[in-house]
C-alpha cells in the first residue's frame, strides 16, 4: 500500500540525489586577507526533484532550499535566506580576524515533500539540513612596512 511508505524511507533513498550538499564559492578564491570583506556564495542552489522506488511504488521527491548556514571555519557562522552572489554584489561577506587555514562549509536547509504513486503530495514539517564539502581558504595577514626610498 502506498501509505506504508514513510518519510524516513524516502529520505534514506533520495538523500544523495534530491538533497545535494552545496559547494561554497569564495572571493577572493583560495586566499584572503585578515580584515578584508571575503565574499561567499553558492551557484548551485535550486529546487531539485527526483523519483525513487520504494516498496514497489514510484515516489516523487522535491527539495527546495529555504535557508543557508555559512560556517566560516573560524568558529563563526551566519544564516541567510539567500544563496549569495559573486562580486560585485557583496551580499554575504565575512571578515577574518586572524590568519590561518580554514574550511568554509555551507549547510542548506531544504523544505521537502514527497508523492507516493500519485496519491498526493505530503509535506514534511521542518527542514532537512545538508552540509556540503569544505572549501579551503588561506587567511593571510598583510603587514605594512615603512621604507626610505632613495632620493
Amino acid at each position: 500500500m502506498p501509505q506504508d511508505v514513510t518519510w524516513e524511507q524516502v529520505l534514506n533513498e533520495s538523500k544523495d540525489v534530491a538533497f545535494p550538499g552545496l559547494r561554497v564559492n569564495v572571493q577572493p578564491a583560495g586566499r584572503t586577507l585578515v580584515n578584508l570583506d571575503t565574499i561567499v556564495y553558492t551557484d548551485q542552489a535550486k529546487v531539485s526533484d527526483t523519483t525513487v522506488e520504494l516498496l514497489g511504488f514510484p515516489v516523487a521527491v522535491e527539495a527546495t532550499p529555504m535557508s543557508y548556514t555559512w560556517n566560516f571555519g573560524d568558529g563563526t557562522s551566519k544564516t541567510t535566506g539567500s544563496p549569495g552572489k559573486p562580486y560585485p554584489a557583496k551580499e554575504i561577506t565575512h571578515k577574518y580576524l586572524k590568519r590561518g587555514a580554514v574550511g568554509v562549509t555551507l549547510t542548506t536547509h531544504y523544505a521537502a515533500r514527497f508523492n507516493v504513486a500519485g496519491t498526493g503530495w505530503q509535506y514534511i514539517s521542518g527542514t532537512v539540513p545538508i552540509t556540503g564539502p569544505a572549501t579551503a581558504l588561506q587567511v593571510r595577514e598583510a603587514v605594512p612596512v615603512l621604507v626610505d626610498p632613495p632620493n
